[in-house]
């Protein structure tokens, strides 16, 4: 009921396991609705180049077609390109996936009238729920237009995240949807249409759900609301003092951005050889997990505060990231080697740092206390430089051979 009352619709299913889970049920739904009407042609899936990454793969695996929807320079839907193309497939345009605020930091200004494009030609909306906690309490997927959302608990509502789960992906429904909500083989849930069970459990892993509703009871509407505006102030805040620093990709109008922003280096990278991984890896030096990098925009780092994190600990990171600004510019400036330096070589172990042999032109004091806060609290990396592209194509198993389970 709570998280009905969040996303504005008139059911929900706690079965699917995940987010991308969660897409692949909201996409059978919404599948199922089509054959219901004698639409089996509906097929194509519209996803705007600023939607989150799992959307194409879920689209796929429900038996759809993928047509990517152009985003314009300020990182909106460009909403000449959706008109074209729903008009181009609007006797088989089965729904469009939309991430809102975008992936690219934003809220889409125009975002009721894409749903309303999208209804106009038979669509239905799929709204990702992967940035619902820039939305609860100040709108919600049904007053933009939605048809059906998932909700990421991990990311909204307090569950763990990683680890390997347990993950929840609840999703939402309007109530012409609410007859297909995945059904069960054993216990009776779902609608009275139900789409197959998407996952073995009939409520997903619904031990994890006591987290969540232990947050939602304890903030109540006001306190989650508020999270929200903090989620959206944090951003802000960090985007105030990093901007004279680092270039942000995409703002609204008002210079504003939701609850994420884009840091594009690929100027600086041009400049200074210095790229997006290089101040990532550096960043686990300042004591900081490396934020996304290249996604959605190669060469690009993608920053979320969220909600939880104090104003020093946003100003430790801020003050983290100026310095490594510092950094690149003594790269540009001819005062630090442009292959042997504290960005190319991070993150420094305590290991490397121990050892005799210290073969660099900067000092082990700038490798792992570049700032006073960093020695007052240093958190070693456990590893230090490694190949990337080398171990995504190479596969190592560092577990022990299977002769030695005999």
């Amino acid at each position: 009921a709570m998280l009905a009352a969040i996303t504005g619709f008139a059911g929900v299913s706690l079965q699917p396991n995940s987010g991308a889970q969660g897409e692949f049920a909201g996409l059978m739904v919404i599948r199922r609705y089509h054959l219901d009407r004698g639409d089996p042609h509906r097929d194509v899936v519209l996803i705007p180049s600023s939607a989150h990454g799992t959307n194409p793969a879920s689209a796929v695996m429900a038996g759809m077609r993928v047509v990517v929807v152009a985003s314009t320079g300020e990182g909106n839907i460009d909403v000449d390109d959706l008109t074209k193309k729903t008009e181009e497939h609007k006797d088989r345009l089965a729904a469009l996936m939309v991430t809102y605020p975008s992936t690219h930091g934003v809220f889409e200004e125009s975002i009721q009238d894409i749903c309303a494009i999208v209804h106009q030609h038979g669509g239905q909306v799929y709204m990702d729920g992967a940035n619902m906690n820039a939305q609860v309490g100040l709108t919600s997927p049904a007053v933009i237009g939605a048809d059906v959302c998932h909700i990421n608990l991990h990311k909204t509502f307090s569950i763990p995240h990683g680890g390997g789960g347990p993950g929840m992906g609840p999703i939402g429904v309007a109530a012409h949807l609410v007859p297909y909500l995945p059904g069960h083989p054993v216990v009776k849930t779902g609608g009275e249409r139900a789409i197959h069970a998407v996952s073995a459990a009939p409520w997903g892993s619904a031990s994890i759900l006591l987290i969540s509703y232990a947050y939602m009871k304890m903030l109540g509407g006001d306190g989650m609301t508020n999270a929200t505006r903090y989620a959206i102030l944090n951003a802000n805040y960090v985007k105030s003092r990093l901007e004279p620093y680092f270039t942000v990709l995409y703002t609204r109008k008002n210079g504003r951005v939701a609850h994420e922003m884009i840091f594009d280096l690929r100027p600086l990278k041009h400049a200074s050889g210095i790229d997006e991984t290089d101040v990532a890896k550096r960043l686990m030096d300042y004591g900081f997990h490396a934020p996304t990098v290249s996604f959605p925009v190669a060469g690009t780092i993608m920053v979320e505060p969220t909600e939880s994190e104090a104003k020093d600990e946003l100003d430790r990171f801020c003050e983290a990231m100026i310095a490594i600004r510092g950094e690149i510019q003594a790269v540009i400036d001819g005062k630090a080697d442009p292959r042997d330096n504290v960005l190319k070589n991070a993150p420094h172990t305590a290991g490397a740092v121990a050892s005799a042999d210290w073969p660099h032109p900067y000092t082990r004091e700038q490798a792992a206390f570049p700032l006073p806060f960093v020695r007052a609290n240093k958190h070693w990396p456990s590893v230090g430089r490694i190949d990337n592209p080398y171990g995504d194509r190479n596969l190592m198993c560092s577990c022990p051979p299977v002769a030695e389970y005999a």
